[in-house]
């Protein structure tokens, strides 16, 4: 049963941010970045965390009148898995909540709805930089990164958001702002006495951690990169005696309550960086390039497709634009091998970018020789990056090729549906041309392949004409394809962009049904209503992710 205007006003008293029913508002915050339309009923633009507690106690309050009322969370709206798109009551972070508290002892606080760019500059202006930063870091916002627990291009050497969380501020199912943080065995003992709904949680979560800890450290995705389900496998260090909670809200997309401000640490800038631009025209050597630049240690280890580089050229303006440089000839200096290549037809399978990163540019220079003679034997085609220019060209390119694919092709759609697997990369020579065997059942499918490779995590974006209904009917059919042989090489759904609508149903076929029915758990014991974003990470509906496709962009 939907919410009365009278509700609806009682609701906008308890509050001093905004409330909206505009139809516009709504449209907006149907959408994310992925291939789904959800309209939440209104949208709710908090000022404080007051506010957020004010809704989460209203939402109680009528949960009993209005069975289906929820509350979700969104900052930036930049999700690629429906994952802040909602039925029912969205906060939307980004309005006023979006301030930067302190940079200190390189760590830094702030609200969720901050633009990743804003915090951004503030870091660099202290030689400090946030390393588990997405792709999208000129349009996301922190709330997404925490929650999402993203990762990108510098998490080979770094890890993810997981690693850098030090605390959280979050309103809980109780209505009442809690600080989560990392305890020690004591400070837990003192938490599960509490005769409260937060010592019931340290309770309950003890015990089910507990109690099943061999069967949950058995469950932790084999891979480096993982943002598929709860991460319960890391919450309770028994070796250094922690218990720290912080490690299950981040990536949990908001499902476990809403999250009002957070504590990062940062890491210094390096001074100098060298990077190795590496030419496959096929796999045949991929498996062997892997193996020769994970020793020396790179900072990152990315890759994209021939679909990828052609976009670049195609969309010159676009990248000019991207790049900041003074005029167009200036950029098309810098882009001339790559309008050579896709003139001449020799656009190579994948493109490999390793870079390095230190305090001594002489080291570097070592470490990119070392891996030149390595390489020399397998005939490939190399190219070390002259300057800075040009590696903010590659970086562009990988960067940013979703977007332009979103803005710029008119007659079909990106549908990021199978975007963020990841596999050990020793499998990836095997395992690629599986995966292109796969996709040679679809011949109508464009698609694009762009990841770490580092991590062995791949975004395959494919461009579909979603108003057709034989190319929607593709979709699950080639996500289960994909998937099987993801856990075939035991592999993981989810390396980033975790599991919103499209991924929650697919969490059974990675986990089983004992580990899933913990998650289950996990999720009464912190939302015993069901109230917070409801339908991911727990009870996904392949169905429901089906029936809320976009059908107008």
């Amino acid at each position: 049963m939907p919410l009365t205007k009278q509700k609806i006003g009682e609701l906008k008293k308890r509050i001093e941010g905004d409330l909206s029913v505009d139809e516009e508002i709504l449209a907006l915050h149907s959408h994310d970045a992925s291939i789904f339309e959800v309209k939440p009923e209104l949208v709710i633009f908090p000022k404080n965390s007051k506010d957020v507690s004010e809704v989460v106690k209203f939402v109680n309050e009528n949960k009993a009148s209005s069975e289906n009322i929820s509350v979700t969370g969104r900052s930036a709206g930049t999700d690629m898995s429906g994952g802040p798109l909602t039925q029912s009551i969205s906060i939307s972070f980004t309005k006023y909540m979006n301030r930067l508290f302190s940079i200190k002892n390189k760590t830094a606080r702030f609200q969720p709805g901050m633009y990743y760019r804003d915090f951004e500059d503030e870091t660099l202006a202290r030689g400090l930089i946030f390393p588990s930063y997405p792709a999208s870091k000129e349009i996301c916002a922190m709330g997404g990164i925490v929650n999402n627990n993203s990762g990108g291009e510098k998490s080979l050497e770094y890890g993810k958001t997981e690693n850098f969380i030090t605390s959280y501020k979050i309103v809980l199912s109780d209505g009442k702002e809690h600080i989560i943080k990392p305890l020690s065995e004591t400070e837990l003992d003192t938490k599960m006495k509490k005769r409260d709904f937060e010592g019931e949680i340290y309770r309950k979560m003890f015990n089910l951690i507990s109690k099943n800890y061999d069967l949950i450290k058995a469950a932790k995705p084999k891979v480096s990169k993982n943002s598929a389900g709860y991460y319960l496998w890391n919450v309770y260090d028994k070796e250094n005696k922690i218990f720290d909670l912080t490690r299950l809200i981040v990536g949990a997309q908001g499902t476990l309550g809403i999250v009002t401000e957070a504590t990062l640490k940062l890491v210094e800038t390096k001074r100098f960086s060298e990077m190795m631009i590496i030419f496959l025209n096929n796999l045949d050597h991929l498996g062997d390039v892997i193996n020769d630049v994970l020793p020396l240690e790179p900072e990152s280890f990315e890759t994209y497709d021939d679909h990828t580089l052609k976009l670049a050229v195609k969309f010159f303006p676009e990248f000019a634009k991207k790049l900041g440089t003074k005029n167009a000839i200036e950029t098309g200096w810098h882009f001339l091998p790559e309008f050579f290549m896709v003139a001449s037809g020799g656009v190579p399978k994948l493109i490999l970018q390793v870079e390095f990163t230190g305090d001594s540019r002489h080291e570097l220079g070592e470490k990119i020789e070392k891996l030149r003679a390595k390489l020399t034997p397998y005939k490939l085609k190399m190219r070390v990056a002259p300057n800075k220019n040009s590696e903010k060209k590659y970086w562009s390119i990988r960067r940013e090729s979703f977007n332009l694919l979103r803005q710029k092709i008119r007659d079909k759609h990106t549908a990021p549906f199978i975007d963020d697997f990841a596999v050990k990369p020793e499998y990836l020579k095997e395992f690629l041309p599986k995966l292109n065997k796969i996709f040679e059942k679809y011949p109508e499918l464009i698609y694009t392949i762009a990841g770490h490779l580092g991590d062995g995590n791949f975004h395959i974006i494919p461009l579909m004409n979603l108003q057709d209904p034989k190319q929607r009917a593709i979709i699950p059919k080639l996500a289960d394809e994909v998937f099987n042989l993801v856990l075939k090489y035991h592999g993981t759904t989810s390396g980033e962009h975790n599991d919103g609508i499209i991924r929650t149903p697919y969490l059974r076929k990675m986990y089983g049904s004992r580990i899933c029915r913990l998650f289950e758990k996990t999720k009464e014991i912190f939302d015993p209503d069901n109230i917070f974003n409801p339908g991911k990470k727990v009870r996904g509906n392949i169905n429901f992710a089906m029936d809320h496709i976009r059908s107008s962009w």
